[in-house]
């Protein structure tokens, strides 16, 4: 209940952010170029909607295997060496984003005391900024669970899109498709 909570926040909190960017840049680039007029906020806010979307759309790819993965060398191991060298990847990326989450919890609480606001817009740095917190929890909570499956045997390596292979498949659809013309 609460990962399925968590997958269509993730998802919806995307979606939003891709929407309200593109809608933010064409209304920018139309008063810009089309009255000679524009918005001072724009730029800095959807610099920081495109940094959201980045923590947000890493945490998304773990979950659905967008990466891409370098696993040439894992792949000659055994299943059960690729689920060692997995988990090895899978503490020491959960080590750094545990630094990166305790660095931007220390970050956030000095921003709120200090007590500054973003450049062009009337909200307080520390609120701009408290995606931080909440991108790398999804990452921690995504490689806690790539651990886990590893652990009880479900995976042995991480779930990561295969270009060559995706490659392939459309270079012979094609071929099957000019067959048949």
């Amino acid at each position: 209940m609460l990962m399925r909570f968590m997958n269509r926040a993730e998802e919806a909190f995307i979606c939003i952010l891709l929407i309200t960017t593109t809608l933010l840049v064409f209304l920018d680039v139309v008063m810009r170029f089309g009255f000679n007029a524009g918005f001072l906020w724009t730029q800095e806010l959807t610099l920081h909607m495109s940094a959201w979307m980045v923590l947000f759309g890493a945490s998304y790819g773990l979950k659905v295997g967008s990466h891409i993965g370098m696993d040439a060398f894992v792949k000659l191991f055994p299943p059960v060496g690729r689920r060692i060298l997995t988990a090895i990847s899978a503490v020491g990326a959960l080590v750094y984003c545990g630094l990166i989450f305790y660095g931007s919890w220390i970050y956030l609480k000095k921003m709120k005391m200090i007590g500054i606001d973003l450049e062009d817009m009337p909200i307080p740095v520390w609120i701009a900024h408290s995606p931080l917190i909440l991108g790398y929890l999804f990452l921690i909570v995504r490689l806690l669970i790539i651990l886990w499956s590893v652990a009880v045997g479900e995976a042995d390596g991480f779930k990561h899109s295969d270009e060559a292979k995706e490659s392939l498949a459309l270079a012979e659809d094609i071929v099957k498709e000019g067959a048949k013309s």
